[in-house]
């Protein structure tokens, strides 16, 4: 603690020449305690390395807040083929349109989404010298405990602590790996979103006008990770993000949030809120959804505002392919033609996010494997 309270008085002082951000960075990663442990300690002043750069906070004014709504898509009745083929609609427009939709009516009880919520908030606020050993670096740990995985790579570190469950290289996961505390409500919860995930990758294949098991198919549903998100209370939000602005190195990505907010999608270049529906969950399209349509499904920017309440709890779980084999995959040939040839190279899944993740969250990779 007393480690935590001395980053935190050096972090709060005016800007001097001899600041050194590297120091600070490293000072608080050693302490192992994340950014609980900065309100722990009792901050009231955002740490020098979460205040976002003055350009990023002067462009901020720029942009209009609005008060669109991401389209909400109701699952019920999804088995009776009018109902089906409107949804697939529903779902094709939205894709096209925002990279972002609410589903609702999808199958997974309330009661499973508010038991893990309560299990990542019960991860976070246990005993620091329990979290600590779950804590690391390491990004081939199958389960670990973070706090900005690109620290040393961003401008402004992020006002959030994560619990990262990985089966990326094997679907396979042992009960025992998971941390007590969430152990039961992740894995029914893991359980759950995967047949989800089955479902959603059907409509989103019919939505491109493939075989509903296209996606399936192709593995898209593979690779997958859970991530529970912890945003503590900010003292200073204006000056913070929970997340930066990014997009997802995935194909899908469904999001559970608590009822506090502060999800954002960027729109017809506005911030549009994403508001919390009680039982719905948010799905967005990936990078990698996005190349393999050759551009007919957009992966958009997105981010979580930093608040002065909390704490704000969320889960994403992502769909990232095919990881541990070296199966290549690039705009799916059933959507080429001569006036819509393919905008995108073959990759790796693994190649892919190993580029994520030696960048900073906030820089696009999309451009990078354009032809």
């Amino acid at each position: 603690m007393k480690q935590t309270m001395d980053i935190t008085k050096e972090s709060t002082a005016e800007s001097t020449v001899d600041y050194d951000r590297t120091k600070e960075l490293k000072a608080f990663d050693d302490s192992k305690t994340g950014v609980k442990g900065l309100i722990d300690a009792g901050v009231d002043k955002v740490p020098k390395i979460f205040i976002r750069p003055p350009d990023e906070l002067a462009e901020e004014l720029k942009i209009c807040q609005t008060s669109l709504q991401v389209p909400i898509i109701d699952l019920s009745g999804i088995e009776k083929e009018d109902r089906h083929q409107e949804v697939v609609q529903e779902v094709r427009i939205a894709s096209e349109k925002w990279g972002f939709f609410q589903v609702v009516n999808h199958g997974i009880p309330c009661s499973v989404l508010d038991e893990i919520i309560d299990g990542i908030r019960m991860f976070h606020e246990q005993n620091p010298e329990v979290k600590k050993s779950y804590y690391t670096r390491d990004q081939m740990r199958r389960v670990r405990w973070e706090t900005n995985y690109d620290l040393f790579q961003s401008r402004a570190a992020n006002w959030r602590d994560t619990l990262n469950i990985s089966m990326l290289v094997s679907d396979h996961l042992d009960p025992e790996e998971v941390p007590t505390a969430c152990r039961a409500s992740a894995i029914e919860y893991i359980k759950n979103v995967t047949k989800l995930g089955d479902t959603l990758f059907e409509l989103l294949s019919e939505a491109l006008g493939l075989k509903r098991d296209h996606l399936t198919a192709i593995e898209c549903g593979g690779g997958r990770s859970f991530v529970g998100h912890y945003y503590p209370a900010c003292p200073e939000p204006e000056l913070t993000l929970g997340v930066s602005k990014h997009s997802d190195p995935a194909f899908l990505t469904v999001v559970l949030q608590d009822q506090l907010g502060g999800l954002q999608v960027m729109h017809q270049n506005q911030w549009v809120d994403v508001q919390p529906i009680h039982g719905g969950l948010v799905v967005n399209i990936g990078d990698l959804l996005q190349i393999i349509s050759n551009d007919k499904f957009r992966s958009v920017d997105h981010r979580v505002l930093a608040n002065n309440v909390g704490p704000r709890i969320s889960m994403a779980f992502f769909f990232s392919g095919a990881f541990a084999t070296p199966k290549l995959y690039g705009p799916i040939k059933e959507l080429i033609t001569e006036q819509n040839p393919p905008l995108y190279r073959n990759f790796l899944v693994s190649e892919y996010i190993g580029k994520f993740k030696a960048k900073a969250l906030d820089e696009s990779l999309l451009d990078h494997f354009k032809l």
